[in-house]
């Protein structure tokens, strides 16, 4: 009997203390689940992004490092680098009309300038869509425009395909300029439509007597654009005022050329130079 009620006690204390062993494992279990089931529901740090006026400011700042570099744009590598800035510019921020239209600029430079047809035509094409993309911006401002017309011009003028699918193009984009600001960038866009009628054949359009009158309208708004006198000449020369053209030769020859614009200026002395030999002959 005293056996079999230390057996019986026995057991009770084995059973309790089993119970105890697997209450205290059953609370480790659902504590260690509990900590589980928190650490899964933690959420990842949230990559920080940048604000839209962030983006804005940057856009800005690289509009401003391009034009730093266009003013060294006689060095095509300046162009280049400008070129790639404004890209950047876009990215950041899309919506920026600045880096747009100055992107159309640039491109137009570059195209206008550089000895290698590949990336002639490249950069006209990208100067065409960044022309483009600043006139659906901001379709009531000039600069848009004009430098998508400047890029149709400059692609035409190096493709009888694009020439002929161009003229109307240009034409209508420097019209629109005229509309919104008569005296843009110094009577540019008369200039523009003078070298169109002065240059396009007459299949298309050419007619020196209208180059002429474009041009002489611009005089108005660039008594000190050079180019556009530079054209000038050349459309006196057109229709046989030889006289009148050589005044114009002589006033490129001798006007002080603002620093900003000097390129050009050189552009227009080369120009004159060589309608002056013609001219002597």
């Amino acid at each position: 009997m005293h056996q079999l009620y230390n057996s019986t006690l026995n057991a009770r204390i084995a059973t309790k203390t089993s119970a105890k062993v697997c209450g205290v494992v059953l609370v480790a279990l659902l504590v260690g689940l509990g900590l589980a089931n928190f650490s899964c529901r933690r959420r990842p740090p949230e990559p920080v992004n940048p604000s839209p006026a962030s983006d804005k400011e940057s856009a800005a700042t690289k509009v401003s490092e391009a034009d730093q570099l266009y003013r060294l744009r006689s060095n095509l590598g300046n162009v280049r680098q400008g070129i790639a800035i404004l890209r950047q510019a876009r990215i950041a921020d899309y919506g920026n009309y600045e880096a747009a239209w100055k992107l159309a600029k640039f491109s137009y430079y570059l195209g206008a300038h550089t000895d290698a047809e590949r990336e002639r035509d490249m950069t006209f094409r990208e100067g065409v869509d960044a022309g483009k993309a600043a006139v659906q911006l901001a379709a009531a401002r000039p600069e848009g425009h004009f430098w998508l017309g400047a890029n149709y011009g400059g692609s035409a003028e190096h493709s009888t395909l694009a020439g002929l699918s161009s003229v109307e193009d240009i034409r209508s984009e420097m019209e629109t300029v005229l509309k919104i600001d008569e005296g843009y960038q110094s009577g540019s866009a008369y200039l523009a439509l003078g070298q169109l009628y002065l240059r396009a054949p007459k299949l298309l359009g050419g007619d020196n007597a209208k180059a002429l009158e474009y041009l002489e309208k611009g005089l108005k708004f660039g008594r000190h654009n050079a180019l556009l006198r530079a054209n000038l000449a050349e459309a006196y020369h057109a229709v046989n005022r030889d006289a009148e053209a050589r005044k114009q030769i002589d006033f490129v020859l001798s006007m002080t050329s603002d620093p900003e614009y000097l390129p050009e200026y050189n552009e227009a002395v080369a120009q004159v130079k060589k309608l002056l030999e013609k001219l002597n002959r």
